[in-house]
């Protein structure tokens, strides 16, 4: 089990911008929430104008809770989004966010589809019959943060699930091997049929293997971008991509520019 947050910038547009400009930071949770939840993710910005910030989404839900100012905190659920997520943040303000493992949200969903959340953003206080109230989670200091974020998780004392076990361990096998490329070699190498393998996926992480591998793959591409241009025909073949120009359509589809446009406006 890991003992830190990941570190890269996986998903996030410009990051060096974004961390020039507030203080984001991750936490791990409670160790009893380490098998569902990827990490807390804190967020707090004073700022003179208005900045505006993309994120390629992971296929994973968040639970997040943010204050502007001394204003009221909202909290809302997050699906899987399948397109660029884009927010402005002003002034002063607060986030708290938990970043579930991919398929780890399905316990706290009382076993229902997380499908159902893909793509939208339910307000928490709408889901009092399946969510525990909340309130107060982006006040105080960082541990006091992750406290009020474990007493809220813990509270809903998830049941054990092996099923979910097995695709949380199936989506990480992809995140971590470069070789999977295809949804029916995936299946064939997990003893399951492909059938199968998109039922666990869309009742359990929101979306199906092959949009999980590509997104994974994409992430890497934009991640490599920022860090100076790749040579960007090896990386598609790296990737998994048919060529560089499946790599140019698919990024351009998603963040909105060329691998090579990102490239420079990140340099």
């Amino acid at each position: 089990m890991r003992q830190q947050p990941r570190g890269d910038s996986r998903g996030i547009l410009d990051p060096a911008r974004l961390l020039r400009q507030v203080r984001f930071r991750r936490h791990l949770p409670a160790v009893a929430l380490r098998p569902y939840v990827e990490h807390y993710w804190l967020v707090d910005w004073e700022l003179t104008e208005p900045l505006t910030q993309q994120v390629v989404p992971h296929p994973a839900v968040n639970v997040v809770f943010r204050r502007d100012g001394d204003g009221p905190e909202s909290a809302e659920v997050a699906g899987v989004g399948r397109k660029l997520f884009s927010i402005t943040l002003s002034g002063v303000g607060r986030v708290s966010g938990v970043q579930f493992r991919p398929g780890g949200f399905r316990p706290f969903w009382r076993g229902r589809s997380v499908a159902e959340l893909t793509g939208r953003r339910w307000p928490v206080p709408s889901l009092a019959d399946r969510w525990p109230p909340a309130a107060g989670r982006c006040d105080g200091t960082d541990a006091e943060r992750r406290r009020a974020l474990d007493d809220l998780l813990l509270g809903w004392a998830p049941a054990a699930d092996p099923v979910t076990d097995e695709v949380i361990g199936l989506v990480e096998a992809i995140r971590a091997d470069r070789t999977v490329l295809r949804v029916d070699d995936f299946a064939r190498r997990h003893g399951l049929s492909v059938r199968r393998l998109q039922r666990l996926f869309l009742a359990h992480v929101g979306v199906g293997p092959k949009w999980v591998i590509r997104r994974y793959r994409l992430q890497e591409a934009v991640e490599q971008a920022a860090g100076g241009p790749p040579d960007w025909a090896a990386l598609a073949a790296d990737l998994g991509y048919s060529d560089q120009a499946h790599l140019v359509r698919e990024f351009t589809a998603v963040i909105g520019v060329s691998p090579a446009a990102y490239a420079r406006s990140v340099g």
